[in-house]
């Protein structure tokens, strides 16, 4: 349990660094939405673009674990959606409590602790998993939310308005571009690779900075949906996801022993930043999305513990 904590003490001190800064007055009320922008448009897009540009095809083409972790992911973040939509959210709104419930923090928490405790051999799935949540899930939930702004206007005017918008989005265009690039096995120019390393290193930061600065802005608002679905959305995250994959991963793929660890360790993984960055965004209920994002955190550390007892 001391390893996780020392894993994630490093979260808990960015997201206090924006809790201060904005408390203390450092930062002005305009910095939450400033600093989120600075990872929308630049820093989130070239970590996504370096991602997937330096992929090795034959290091993510691992079917078993894709179908193990792509289940557990997309089970639970369509779970949730059709849940909130049931109970008459927006489909924006449902679609980032579908992130909250399925987006795991494998970028920032997943490369340290699967290389702590399954070794350097798995990292090669540990960027899979990074690619299916930081592109394929963050894509899919994308789309709901720009359909679910028209929702008002006709199917084609919605379809081409939904197109537009997509292909003008940093956060699709990067990964594809970066798909690009590994599929033409394009050459990284050294002034190009320093570059993306510089600005993507600052998504992660600045994303737990603006999380902490909004947090601070809000204290004492209750979210309004409600004490209890903030706790629902919890559980998907800590049980239901690394319960689903379980399921896949084991009693149906029979997948080795460290790739089935694997899958389940990275599943359960805490809410990353990213539903808390487009809830923001796009001027969604993003105080649910940081009380998530915080409280899954916070509890990772006994269940994450429990999951690597496990195995």
């Amino acid at each position: 349990m001391l390893a996780n904590l020392l894993i994630v003490l490093p979260i808990f001190a960015l997201i206090l660094t924006g809790w201060v800064a904005r408390r203390s007055g450092a930062l002005g009320p305009n910095a939450t939405r400033e600093v989120n922008r600075v990872v929308v448009y630049l820093a989130l897009p070239a970590l996504l673009f370096d991602i997937m540009a330096k992929a090795d095809p034959a290091q993510i083409w691992q079917p078993g674990f894709i179908l193990a972790f792509g289940a557990g992911c997309l089970v639970v973040f369509a779970g949730t959606v059709l849940l909130r939509k049931w109970q008459g959210t927006a489909l924006a709104d449902a679609a980032i409590d579908g992130l909250n419930a399925g987006y795991a923090n494998t970028g920032f928490i997943g490369f340290p602790l699967i290389a702590a405790v399954i070794g350097q051999d798995a990292l090669g799935v540990t960027l899979v998993a990074t690619i299916i949540t930081a592109c394929v899930l963050f894509a899919i939930a994308i789309v709901l939310i720009e359909v679910s702004t028209m929702e008002a206007a006709r199917p084609s005017q919605i379809v081409f308005q939904t197109v537009l918008k997509l292909v003008k989005n940093p956060l699709l265009i990067a990964p594809v571009l970066g798909l690009v690039f590994m599929a033409g096995h394009l050459p990284m120019p050294h002034a190009l690779d320093t570059y993306l390393k510089l600005m993507g290193g600052a998504a992660s930061p600045c994303a737990l900075i603006a999380l902490g600065l909004f947090l601070a802005e809000n204290a004492g608002r209750a979210p309004k949906a409600g004490k209890p679905m903030q706790m629902m959305l919890v559980l998907l995250k800590l049980v239901s996801q690394p319960l689903v994959t379980w399921i896949v991963a084991v009693p149906l793929l029979h997948l080795p022993l460290p790739m089935a660890s694997a899958a389940v360790i990275l599943a359960a993984l805490p809410t990353g930043t990213g539903p808390f960055m487009l809830a923001e965004f796009y001027g969604r209920e993003a105080l649910l999305t940081g009380r998530v994002v915080l409280i899954s955190t916070v509890l990772s550390i006994v269940t994450l513990s429990a999951c690597l007892a496990l195995f």
